[in-house]
């Protein structure tokens, strides 16, 4: 999915003179403009980040590049600098549907904007009625139901697996979050063809054309608005949905149907794919981590700690944040103009030598661990804890029901799905 924000600073003369002073925001210094380059390509056969993001976090921490879709944008590759800029208040996210911006008659119509792009008041008053949803009371709902979909999955897999070898994707790692969406959301599984092709659009949404990006979004909103009056006239239920519609009716609520509708397809855009290859990609992370998988079954309360380093050492995305600057502002001597793009980087922050010691090692014991894989600031992700419980569940499980797992074949041989930003094993042969 892409992620659309913006990053504005004002000069201040006093920062200029220590180009590599830490600030709170995002700092100011003046020096000649960066070429353009490309924006680092993830190596074949690998979740990522790109190894590019090392040399530039030490070389170029602010460079401009070409982006998949043909506009310009200022990567930004540091830690201390991503955090700041999803953080910033003066930075604001404009409409996937109206960026890059067009005038006149080519001016698109609007579409909803979803929770990633709600700003201000709006964006308030709408968090503070959906955040309990997933609050620690609500997880604990779902916990033993997520639980059971891993395991009716897994007994499948098992019973339809007679010489102990199954493709864990399409037996687990595919179907789960799915039906995890539709449970939590109240999606009828059923219509999966009708919702699904359109999410998967735009994931790939940075590298499409304003017509291909514009067609997903109107056909999620109408398959949303449609969905939302077919529950309309159900009556009650315990999905979001339904619990949602109710807060709408409330006399006195901050909450819209229109709301309700944008909060469908923020879930269909966020909480399918990402979820589904993150976690196919933090089994096969496991699975070629024999020491740290063993003791995460000796250990299984390190659940939690090891989820955090999994989200931190696989990215949830690459680079795929965009933001438009509001006003000039200068940051490690780039002048970035009011509507550049500018694009924070999770998964080169997350990698950051600055920020965590030994980056490149997976520790499932880190800790602490204040990896921005969910964004930072009011914008942080509100279903963050819900994909949490998600993750670890699958993992638990998987490990509880099958403690011999191991890859069927060798980790270079495992074919890779490249088609979106998002990398992930395509197939993962195991045996138990």
């Amino acid at each position: 999915m892409s992620d659309l924000e913006t990053a504005a600073n004002d000069l201040e003369e006093a920062a200029t003179n220590d180009p590599e002073a830490p600030a709170d925001g995002l700092g100011t210094v003046m020096s000649a403009p960066e070429a353009l380059i490309e924006v680092p390509a993830v190596e074949p056969g690998t979740a990522g980040p790109p190894c590019a993001y090392a040399r530039l976090r030490a070389e170029q921490p602010v460079v401009k590049a070409q982006l998949p879709n043909g506009e310009t944008g200022w990567l930004i590759s540091r830690y201390a600098d991503v955090r700041a800029a999803f953080a910033d208040p003066r930075l604001e996210r404009p409409l996937l549907s109206a960026w890059p911006p067009r005038e006149g008659d080519d001016a698109p119509p609007p579409c909803l904007p979803t929770f990633l792009e709600m700003t201000g008041e709006h964006h308030e008053r709408v968090r503070r009625t959906v955040l309990p949803l997933f609050g620690r009371r609500r997880l604990e709902f779902m916990g033993p139901r997520i639980r059971a979909m891993a395991e009716e999955l897994l007994d499948e897999m098992v019973a339809g697996a007679p010489d102990h070898t199954a493709d864990l994707i399409s037996a687990y790692v595919e179907p789960l979050p799915l039906r995890v969406l539709c449970e939590t959301v109240g999606l009828p599984h059923e219509d999966r063809d009708l919702y699904l092709p359109h999410t998967l659009t735009l994931l790939s949404a940075s590298g499409l054309s304003m017509e291909e990006v514009l067609a997903a979004l109107y056909a999620l909103q109408d398959y949303a608005s449609e969905l939302i009056s077919r529950k309309e006239q159900e009556g009650g239920g315990e999905d979001y949905v339904h619990l949602l519609l109710t807060e709408s009716r409330r006399p006195g609520s901050e909450l819209t149907r229109d709301d309700v509708v944008s909060f469908v397809v923020t879930m269909l855009m966020a909480g399918y794919k990402t979820n589904m290859q993150h976690t196919g990609n933090a089994l096969f992370t496991l699975l070629t981590h024999p020491d740290q998988l063993r003791r995460l079954q000796e250990e299984p309360a390190g659940i939690g700690t090891a989820v955090e380093e999994l989200l931190r050492y696989i990215p949830l995305m690459n680079a795929i944040n965009i933001l438009v600057a509001k006003e000039d502002f200068t940051l490690h001597g780039q002048h970035i103009r009011a509507g550049d793009a500018v694009v924070p980087v999770p998964a080169s922050a997350n990698r950051d030598p600055e920020a965590f010691a030994d980056p490149d090692r997976l520790d499932l014991t880190r800790s602490p661990n204040a990896h921005v894989a969910f964004g930072h600031g009011p914008h942080t992700c509100t279903g963050g804890h819900l994909t949490r419980l998600q993750l670890a569940t699958a993992v638990q499980v998987l490990l509880e029901r099958l403690p011999g797992i191991e890859l069927a074949v060798p980790a270079e041989s495992v074919p890779w799905d490249e088609t979106t930003p998002l990398r992930a094993p395509a197939r993962l042969p195991v045996r138990w």
